[in-house]
C-alpha cells in the first residue's frame, strides 16, 4: 500500500527527533522539520545581526579612548565582534536558501523592521564607563548564553558558537580591566562607571528575555529546549548570571541598583526587581533609546559601502571567467 506524504513526514519527523535524542548533530543539507529551521532561522540571523549592531555603541567610544593602548584594544573588539556577524550570517544563510533568500535579504530584513537585534544594544551609551560594562557585563551575560548552547543539535551553529564563545572571553576581559581601572581611579571615575551601572542594569536583566511568555506575550526558548537547541530556560541563565557577577559587581564596591536583590537560601535562587517588561516590548518594535539611531547608521554604513559589494561581485565573476 502506497504511503501518504503526511505519513512519510511522520516518518521523518519520528527519526530525526531520535536523532536529536541520541545526541546527533544536524547538518545544513540534513532534512528537518520546518519548526526547526524556522527556529535556528530566528535565533541565527538574530545573533548574526546582533554581534554587527552590538559592535556601534562601542565603536562610538573609539576615538574617545583615554590612552592608545585603549583605543587598540576597543579597536579589535569591534572588529572581532563585526567578523562573528559574518560568520553567523553565513550559517543563517544555509538555513534560509530553500526559501530562496540570501544574505542581502536578512540586512533588508532589518532595515524593514522584521529582523530584530539584541535589546541590550538599543541603549545608549554616555561614558567610557559604559565601554567598560558593554564589555565585562554584557559580554558576560553572552558567554553564558552562548556556552549554554556549545552543545547545539544544530552543527553548523555550534562550531560557530565554540569559535565564537573564545573570543569573547577576551572581551569579557578586556571589559572587566577597564572597569577595575575605574573602579580603582579617582572618585570621579568610581562615580561614572557607579552611573553606568545604574543605567545598564535593567538591560542586564533584559538580556536573557523574559522568565514567561505571558509577561511579554511571545518566547521561543519551549521550542528551542525541545530541539536541543539550548539547554536552559531565560530565568535559569538569568540565575547563572547573577550567581557569577553579583559578587564580582560588589567585590569593585560597586552598589548594585536593586534593594530587594538578595540570595534566598530556601529557594536556592535570587530575588531581584523585575525589570520593566513593557519597556522591552518597546524595544523589540526598535522604539528603544537608540534604536532608530543604530538603524540609521547601520543602514548610511550599508549604502555608502555599496560599492565595496559591487567591486567584490565583479572580481568574483572575473575570476570564475
Amino acid at each position: 500500500m502506497a504511503v501518504s506524504v503526511r505519513d512519510a513526514e511522520k516518518v521523518k519527523y519520528r527519526e530525526f527527533m531520535e536523532r536529536i535524542e541520541a545526541g546527533e548533530k544536524i547538518e545544513a543539507d540534513d532534512w528537518m522539520p520546518d519548526d526547526y529551521r524556522q527556529a535556528l532561522i530566528k535565533l541565527i540571523s538574530m545573533h548574526g545581526i546582533s554581534e554587527i549592531m552590538g559592535a556601534l555603541p562601542e565603536k562610538e567610544w573609539t576615538p574617545k579612548a583615554p590612552t592608545l593602548y585603549r583605543k587598540l584594544a576597543i579597536m579589535a573588539k569591534v572588529q572581532d565582534e563585526v567578523g562573528h556577524g559574518q560568520l553567523l550570517l553565513r550559517v543563517a544563510e544555509d538555513l534560509i536558501k530553500p526559501y530562496g533568500k540570501t544574505r542581502e535579504d536578512l540586512i533588508q530584513d532589518l532595515f524593514a523592521g522584521r529582523l530584530k537585534f539584541h535589546n541590550v544594544f538599543h541603549w545608549k551609551t554616555k561614558s567610557w564607563a559604559d565601554a567598560g560594562l558593554i564589555g565585562w557585563l554584557v559580554d558576560g551575560a553572552a558567554i553564558i548564553t552562548q556556552t549554554n548552547m556549545l552543545d547545539c543539535s544544530y552543527a553548523p551553529y555550534a562550531r560557530a558558537l565554540k569559535r565564537i564563545a573564545a573570543e569573547e572571553v577576551f572581551h569579557a576581559q578586556h571589559g572587566e580591566a577597564i572597569a577595575v581601572a575605574l573602579a580603582t581611579g579617582t572618585e570621579e571615575q568610581k562615580e561614572m562607571l557607579q552611573d553606568a551601572l545604574n543605567r545598564w542594569w535593567p538591560a542586564l536583566l533584559m538580556f536573557f528575555g523574559p522568565p514567561t511568555a505571558e509577561l511579554t506575550g511571545s518566547s521561543k526558548q519551549e521550542i528551542t529546549i525541545k530541539y536541543k537547541i539550548r539547554k536552559n530556560t531565560n530565568e535559569e541563565l538569568r540565575q547563572f548570571y547573577l550567581t557569577k557577577y553579583v559578587p564580582r559587581i560588589q567585590g569593585l564596591g560597586l552598589t548594585i541598583p536593586d534593594e530587594t536583590l538578595r540570595w534566598d537560601d530556601e529557594k536556592k535562587e535570587w530575588i531581584y526587581k523585575q525589570p520593566d517588561w513593557n519597556l522591552f516590548l518597546k524595544i523589540t518594535r526598535n522604539e528603544g533609546p537608540m534604536s532608530q539611531e543604530r538603524l540609521r547608521l547601520r543602514r548610511l554604513s550599508y549604502e555608502n559601502n555599496a560599492w565595496v559589494r559591487e567591486a567584490l561581485g565583479l572580481n568574483t565573476k572575473i575570476f570564475a571567467s
